[in-house]
């Protein structure tokens, strides 16, 4: 028989009805979908199994509104983010509507899908419960739901394109190993994973970027060696607080070094750092309000509990990344202060209020060793889905070898490698770089 719904999670709703909205240069329209919490259940189909909701935002230009249009599959980043929100055709959809429908996903746990926190996972059990039911939310089951939503909209023949950014990009891998038949073209922008390589593999690399972005960092605001040396000796001498109430510790000020892959990463840090104190014997309120914003996981806290995990096939992460952790970020030390990047470390479990609640839970999938593979190599030796792949040359998150080695595996994949772009060349060079693509995927250029 199959297994009953916990008695302690609530019973599906039905979807709330398709809205439409508009704005200057878009139409937007609401799609709810229930899907399986567990699409590889041998009863996944059974209304007895469990279902979550699954949001989606529908973008189209108002002039081809009634147009029979090709979908876009927009993939955010991650793991544990939400779709953009639109304000206006602004950045890539500048570029995407002038030839497509944009569907904009909330990846299950994020926004409006149903969601995954602190505050819903406390009513699936203890932390062996919650980790249990945390290990459903990886690319994979991401794809699974794509594909129930693309038999929903376009039917069972029809295919779309996908645009995978960062961590969007690895989905858009995992999609190509599982259901390449749905797929039209793929455009990647800073997000071709590594395809067998363990988390330690991916922090060894990173680790180093992070070093350089330190560097480059200190070599623009040489003046910031001394200010965020006096907010580090600060920190040890007193017992400082966040607006939230946790406590900030200079592990957690390094946090910051987080920003330092986007293009405007380092002016954020140091305008923070440039009225960080009020006087000469405390810490400004705006720099720890600014402060909070940057480094707590409040609104997206599946970042921190899957961001190992998103690496894994097979084996155990087992905090890869403070294992990794080099003599040079020692919290003490003669050098400038060194900032960290986007590494999760199990301290941070204990300090951030949104995520100690899943501190136990996390430990767990920290250890767990049988994680199901996500990238079918084989298969994307043989791909016939033309690809198209923006490539950062200094990426600080997605390791630039890494990508390229991909790239070669993946059969009909073309690559752009560029060091005038961030991690962030997508938002910030749009429309120019999903254009690029676009010719690219279409033998233009």
């Amino acid at each position: 028989m199959p297994a009953p719904v916990p008695a302690a999670v609530p019973a599906a709703v039905p979807a709330p009805r398709a809205v439409t909205s508009r704005m200057p240069g878009l139409v937007l329209t609401d799609h709810h979908f229930t899907v399986p919490l567990d699409h590889a259940s041998s009863d996944a189909a059974s209304p007895d199994s469990e279902q979550i909701s699954v949001y989606a935002r529908e973008v189209v230009s108002p002039k081809r509104e009634h147009d029979d249009l090709p979908w876009l599959l927009f993939l955010q980043g991650g793991p544990g983010g939400k779709s953009p929100r639109p304000t206006g055709r602004t950045d890539w959809l500048q570029r995407a509507l002038d030839d497509y429908r944009v569907l904009l996903l909330d990846q299950r746990g994020t926004g409006r899908s149903t969601p995954a926190s602190r505050q819903t996972l406390a009513r699936r059990g203890g932390p062996n419960e919650q980790a249990a039911y945390l290990r459903h939310f990886r690319a994979d089951a991401i794809v699974a739901d794509a594909e129930h939503i693309r038999r929903r909209l376009l039917g069972p023949e029809g295919r779309w394109t996908l645009l995978g950014q960062s961590y969007g990009g690895f989905c858009a891998l995992t999609y190509l190993s599982q259901a390449p038949e749905a797929l039209s073209h793929v455009f990647v922008t800073g997000g071709l994973a590594p395809l067998s390589g363990t988390a330690d593999d991916v922090y060894r690399a990173t680790y180093a970027r992070v070093l350089d972005r330190n560097r480059r960092y200190y070599e623009r605001y040489p003046d910031d060696v001394e200010r965020a040396g006096a907010v580090a000796r600060h920190l040890r001498a007193h017992d400082v607080r966040l607006p939230s109430g946790d406590v900030l510790t200079v592990p957690r000020f390094r946090q910051l070094g987080m920003a330092f892959g986007m293009s405007d990463g380092f002016e954020r840090v140091h305008y923070l750092l440039e009225e960080a104190f009020a006087d000469s014997s405390q810490l400004s309120d705006s720099f720890l309000v600014g402060v909070e914003e940057s480094v707590s996981f409040a609104t997206n806290p599946l970042y921190a509990v899957l961001h190992e995990a998103a690496y894994c096939q097979g084996g155990a992460s087992r905090w890869s990344a403070e294992r990794m952790r080099g003599p040079e970020f020692d919290e003490v030390g003669d050098g400038p202060l060194l900032f960290t990047g986007e590494m999760i470390y199990p301290w941070m479990f204990d300090v951030d209020s949104s995520l100690r609640p899943l501190r136990d839970a996390a430990h767990i999938l920290a250890e767990v060793d049988d994680w199901p593979a996500l990238y079918d190599a084989e298969r994307l030796r043989s791909n016939t889905v033309p690809v198209a792949a923006a490539v950062y040359d200094d990426d600080m998150y997605v390791e630039r070898t890494f990508s390229t080695q991909t790239a070669r595996t993946v059969r009909d994949t073309r690559t752009w490698v560029t060091n005038e772009y961030d991690h962030d060349g997508l938002r910030v060079a749009s429309p120019d770089v999903l254009g690029r693509l676009i010719d690219m995927a279409r033998g233009e250029r």
